[in-house]
């Protein structure tokens, strides 16, 4: 049942915080960034006594708990998402999707602070404002996915989380926190295709990673095992692997599922 109205029960926010740990890097800082800026969903099997939990924010999602807990129909919220979860939900995550493509992923952690580039004539490289967000809007679908863990262009322009190149107004390029936690911030770059190969993406990471060290957090780096041109980045950015896991990408859900009960954030 839903409980939107009533505020999680001492239980309930345990169980989260113990499912959910605080102090991980890449999708493990989504739960904190949920829990911090109220953006994304929270769900429970019960909203008192909870035995599994999941909590989702911009298209990805993660599991916790008992699977047993949870009927597969109560999982069609999930559709289409990215899903981090252990190996025991999979098959619940088999019966409820049509289809489940496991993707493997790399985190990456910055430890070595490369100096500062300037992105050349004519280009400034500054922190967005709230006045920036028409511009991160007009940048159109190639960043406007970068924005969705703060809730649009408005919400990431006046997070204080983002880094941009301009030429006068428009925006080039993009860094920002993607999900912020209490230790780790992972953070997520985006160029306009006709302004890549110049160096923009490099001077708006390493600016951030500055920004994220003097909060006194660290800055984590998650990409797809495949993607290459991402993990040149890392590297060329002062980032080092320390961890690989597998997230699964889900399709439609099974025919006939049900909308799963949505519980008041912790």
């Amino acid at each position: 049942m839903p409980n939107d109205n009533a505020l999680p029960s001492a239980p309930a926010v345990r169980s989260w915080r113990r499912w959910f740990p605080a102090g991980r890097p890449g999708v493990g800082a989504l739960p904190e960034h949920a829990a911090r800026t109220g953006l994304g969903t929270w769900w429970t099997d019960h909203p008192l006594c909870p035995r599994a939990a999941a909590v989702s924010c911009a298209g990805h999602a993660v599991l916790a708990g008992d699977p047993c807990a949870t009927d597969p129909a109560d999982l069609a919220p999930m559709a289409h998402c990215y899903v981090v979860a252990p190996d025991r939900f999979l098959p619940l995550l088999g019966r409820a999707f049509e289809r489940i493509v496991p993707w493997e992923r790399m985190i990456w952690a910055h430890d070595d602070p490369a100096p500062g580039t300037r992105p050349g004539p004519g280009l400034v490289a500054r922190p967005l404002v709230p006045a920036d967000a028409p511009a991160v809007r007009a940048a159109g679908p190639d960043l406007a996915w970068i924005a969705e863990s703060w809730g649009g262009p408005a919400g990431l322009a006046a997070s204080g989380h983002g880094w941009g190149v301009f030429r006068d107004s428009c925006l080039l390029s993009l860094a920002c926190t993607f999900f912020a936690g209490s230790r780790y911030e992972d953070i997520a770059v985006a160029t306009l295709p006709a302004a890549r190969g110049r160096g923009l993406a490099s001077a708006c990471v390493r600016a951030l990673c500055a920004d994220v060290t003097a909060r006194g957090r660290i800055p984590s780096w998650s990409c797809s095992r495949d993607n290459h041109p991402s993990r040149h980045l890392a590297v060329k950015s002062g980032f080092r692997l320390i961890h690989t896991y597998v997230h699964y990408a889900l399709g439609a859900p099974v025919v006939g599922t049900r909308p799963l009960a949505e519980a008041t954030r912790p």
